[in-house]
């Protein structure tokens, strides 16, 4: 797949490490040998794996003519801070919309990402019920803003759109060159799925690149037969902008929903457990709300030998750790 067909803004400074967790694994029993790819060490304002994506997107936007961005996520979205980090760098004005999952979780004066959109200089807010058509808020922003003469475009949440899961493509075959170079063999990976474009990205590069790598995604939000066919439907849409030779089997996309708890962004202990592990033995900050939890269903299967023993398992670490700033009271 020759991703060099679309444009791009040139976001990325490197391949992210793929770096060994030795003291993680032997905590966890040393069943397995657990790897970290670092796409939290990403550039754009405190990191994350949604700068991939945006590295497509805003292309788009510029090329489209645009000089205004609207998106849309939850209160504390990484996504929503990293696509105003890159307008900010652009020259462009950037427009929230934002969804409040939690009813009464957004707090105008809260820590964490909500700091930072302020800070940054978001253009403008709007915080609408959990549940709500998002895509239509955004139009109909988009609208009043061209009224006023401007020229808006839209990024879906998360960037996950067959545009941005593009930047997962080329993550997947950014790891199948590491591993070449490194000589290093991966058994399995686990990456967190939320709105679907990493999860699609990376099943559609993995096969693209015939590394014959499983890739099992964590879910943050939805039960497990509904994200399993979003992230395929993606996958599908992704593969064909792509250009892949050959087709993806549904088997390819495999989600595990019992580490969600009880709603997107609310805490649970095994989260809070697996936060505190990987800092205590490693250094490395995850976010409560996807990489968290994620990893927290990484941990569990290695415990229940779901892996086969002595198993090379790669983490995709999606960044998101200012977000725990918001989450001070649960890790007291």
């Amino acid at each position: 797949m020759d991703l060099t067909q679309f444009p791009r803004r040139n976001y990325l400074q490197g391949p992210t490490p793929i770096e060994a967790a030795p003291a993680f694994s032997k905590a966890l029993g040393g069943k397995v040998n657990v790897f970290i790819k670092r796409d939290d060490l990403l550039p754009g304002c405190s990191g994350g794996n949604k700068t991939r994506k945006l590295d497509f997107c805003i292309a788009d936007a510029l090329e489209k003519g645009a000089d205004t961005i609207i998106t849309c996520g939850a209160v504390q979205s990484n996504h929503c801070r990293l696509t105003l980090s890159w307008a900010v760098k652009e020259g462009l004005d950037c427009h929230f919309i934002l969804e409040e999952r939690v009813k009464g979780s957004y707090k105008p004066d809260a820590s964490g990402n909500n700091f930072l959109f302020n800070l940054l200089g978001v253009a403008s807010t709007k915080v609408v019920p959990g549940g709500s058509d998002m895509l239509g808020e955004m139009e109909t922003l988009a609208e009043e803003l061209k009224a006023a003469g401007k020229k808006p475009y839209i990024i879906p949440g998360g960037a996950s759109n067959a545009i941005g899961a593009l930047g997962y493509v080329g993550c997947a075959q950014e790891i199948v060159q590491q591993l070449f170079e490194t000589g290093l063999h991966i058994d399995h990976m686990v990456v967190p799925s939320g709105s679907a474009g990493t999860h699609a990205g990376i099943v559609v590069g993995m096969a693209g690149t015939s590394a014959n790598i499983p890739v099992s995604g964590v879910n943050v939000s939805r039960p497990k037969d509904v994200q399993e066919g979003i992230v395929f439907n993606l996958a599908q849409e992704t593969a064909a902008l792509a250009g892949m030779r050959g087709e993806l089997s549904a088997d390819e996309v495999t989600c595990f929903d019992q580490y969600v708890g009880p709603g997107y962004s609310l805490p649970t202990d095994s989260m809070k457990e697996a936060v505190t592990l990987l800092a205590q033995t490693e250094s490395i900050l995850l976010d409560p709300v996807y990489s968290g939890k994620a990893m927290a269903g990484l941990i569990d299967l290695v415990r229940k030998d779901h892996f086969p023993a002595g198993s090379n398992v790669l983490f995709l670490h999606t960044g998101g750790s200012p977000a725990l700033y918001a989450y001070l009271d649960t890790f007291k």
